[in-house]
């Protein structure tokens, strides 16, 4: 850190006090951080080995360390940055997989403390550990073509050489590229120089352009600067998430570099104070995300704090809390006040969540290929009853006649035909190209019904079917995709059904239900099967989870003659209940395909779209479902 940053005066010193202890906005994502965190371990035994293929892993960020290593006044202490070691190397909860250093390792550059910080690093080497390193304004002068230092000959590239996650260094050493694999993708991340020279820029600039499909992270010392000055916290003047803005070097970084790279998605730097952060367009218009981490001006200069970014590429967002494991390895009984202060930052700075569709932000350099459609051939598994699927239809978005058929392609007779409540509009049904992502088949109908007042259309199974009349004692595998329109309403829409047979049951429970239903829930959307087994008087209900609106879902009910379980993207729901349930009793009347029966007659038309659904008579592995096969 330089000695002045020039940042604009603002609040009291006494709001800034005020304020340290709030949680802010950060608490909304305390739920989604990792258990090892929430428990306050530091760290643990055994080598490093994260995980290079799970959805969810964390990328550590280091900032400046500078006042742990002053050697020219013999002011050296590497202990709270060991411990924060420890904790990347049993990091097993967070799935560390990389660790980049932001730079000022030193106070004064001195051969004395970069010997103390080479034998720090030496226990990540030692365990394996992939990390990056940088130089700050504290460790080195004038720009990455300065030559030989205490620095590069004690953390330059020599140090990666055999680390697998090495992919290059400049002429002069003082920029470094590497390549990290996690969450089953490969990850550019480049650390820059203090001061970067046009053959830098160069460098860096080919990196990418030698790594096209691959999103880049930029790790630098100076890049953005906080709005306000250290004795502000930024959210109460401000906006949290746009509280940063470049500095003088940055905005050269960002002309230079980040604008014209659309690969590079997240950029964190330190040099500066208080933390903060922005978001700026690029020039594909995409977003890029610019933070800063920097806490040597807080209690024990920081003591090697840790800014963890935590991915979940299937909840499409980073979760970025700051931890000290120096002082979460204290005996809790001897911690200073401040250290106590310390253990975890809270504010909206410190702890926030960034959401991101990393597909669609990685699209135009890195496009995910949408899977194939799959003919209808390979669908038609051994036991297969009933297969429909709506791509041999009309137009994306014209209307389905009453009357019209809809075939079944398992070739068992089987076939729908549409029918509808009367006076509904023509449209209560239309063809559309809508489906998900895993759908065998790139078509659906969207259904426009509702019970208040009763409308829309239907398909039904024909009165002599056979499915009609099928019990499936041997067991069976029920599937089906569907999508909730983000104007479903409980009051309108719950309780609407995906698949019913018809049939009044006339046994325990409600006597005017049908036999069977794959139905929505109100309120919480939940899937629901309730169906009467032919193994007693009473219904089985299985209770998925809430299912989201506006997002494609897989459904699958699957009976072994003994047990019914329901699943939803392939995993089991909690709700699947240890009753006894040996088929489903019939009174052979018809399937509905997007209609609900009650005593006897339709009372409610589905809301949404309803994509393939194939019924098998027996029980089919996960590995074999619609979205598998």
């Amino acid at each position: 850190m330089s000695d002045h940053h020039g940042a604009p005066a603002g609040p009291s010193r006494r709001a800034f006090l005020r304020s340290a202890g709030l949680a802010g906005a950060g608490a909304a994502v305390l739920g989604s951080l990792s258990a090892a965190s929430a428990t306050g371990r530091s760290g643990g035994d055994g080598r490093w080995d994260p995980d290079p293929a799970g959805p969810q892993f964390t990328l550590a960020i280091m900032p400046d360390t500078q006042f742990l290593y002053w050697g020219s006044q013999n002011s050296i202490d590497p202990e709270p940055q060991e411990e924060s070691f420890r904790y990347v190397i049993g990091s097993a909860d967070d799935n560390i997989v990389f660790l980049a250093h932001l730079g000022d390792l030193t106070q004064d550059g001195d051969a004395t403390s970069f010997a103390a910080v080479g034998k720090a690093f030496d226990l990540l080497d030692a365990n394996g550990v992939a990390y990056s390193v940088l130089a700050g304004n504290h460790d080195v002068s004038g720009d990455d073509t300065r030559g030989g230092t205490a620095y590069l000959r004690t953390m330059g590239p020599q140090r990666y050489q055999h680390s697998r996650t090495f992919a290059a260094s400049d002429a002069g050493g003082y920029n470094t590229a590497h390549i990290f694999r996690a969450g089953g993708r490969e990850w550019l991340l480049l650390a820059l120089d203090w001061r970067m020279s046009a053959r830098g820029f160069a460098w860096a600039d080919q990196i990418i352009k030698d790594h096209p499909k691959l999103p880049v992270i930029v790790t630098t010392h100076d890049l953005v600067v906080s709005r306000y000055d250290d004795n502000v916290y930024p959210y109460e003047s401000g906006d949290p998430e746009d509280n940063a803005m470049l500095s003088r070097h940055g905005r050269l970084l960002w002309d230079r570099l980040i604008d014209g790279n659309d690969q590079i998605f997240l950029t964190v730097n330190g040099h500066n104070w208080p933390p903060g952060r922005t978001t700026m367009k690029n020039a594909a218009g995409h977003d890029v995300h610019l933070h800063i981490a920097n806490y040597q001006n807080r209690y024990f200069g920081g003591a090697a704090m840790l800014r963890l970014y935590h991915f979940d590429l299937a909840r499409n967002v980073i979760d970025v809390e700051t931890v000290a494991p120096y002082f979460l390895a204290q005996d809790p009984a001897k911690r200073s006040p401040l250290a106590a202060e310390h253990l975890r930052l809270t504010t909206p700075v410190d702890l926030f969540s960034m959401p991101i569709d990393f597909e669609k932000r990685f699209a135009g350099f890195a496009p995910v290929p949408e899977r194939a459609a799959r003919p209808a051939s390979r669908m038609v598994v051994p036991g297969t009853l009933a297969y429909w699927r709506f791509d041999g239809g009309g137009v994306s978005g014209s209307p389905v006649g009453v009357g019209e058929t809809v075939r079944d392609l398992s070739g068992r007779g089987n076939d729908l035909t549409v029918a509808a409540v009367a006076g509904s509009a023509a449209d209560a049904l239309s063809w559309s190209s809508d489906h998900h992502p895993g759908q065998p088949a790139h078509a659906s109908l969207r259904f426009a019904g509702g019970r208040t007042p009763l409308r829309g259309a239907y398909l039904t199974t024909g009165p002599a079917a056979p499915l009609n009349a099928e019990t499936f004692r041997g067991g069976y595998t029920i599937e089906a995709f569907l999508k909730i329109p983000l104007d479903w309403d409980a009051d309108d829409n719950a309780w609407m059904s995906v698949l019913t047979r018809r049939g009044r049951a006339g046994k325990n429970a409600d006597p005017q239900e049908p036999l069977a239903g794959l139905n929505i829930s109100s309120n919480g959307r939940e899937p629901q099967f309730n169906f009467y087994p032919l193994s007693q008087t009473h219904p089985t209900t299985n209770w998925g989870h809430g299912l989201f609106e506006d997002v494609w879902w897989h459904v699958a009910l699957v009976n072994d003659g003994s047990h019914t379980l329901m699943y939803v993207e392939g995993s089991p729901v909690v709700g699947n209940p240890s009753t006894l349930s040996v088929g489903i009793a019939s009174l052979g009347l018809p399937w509905l395909v997007g209609g609900h029966e009650y005593a006897g007659a339709v009372d409610n038309v589905f809301h949404g779209w309803i994509g393939d659904v194939r019924v098998v008579n027996r029980p089919l592995p996960i590995g074999e479902f619609m979205i598998g096969g």
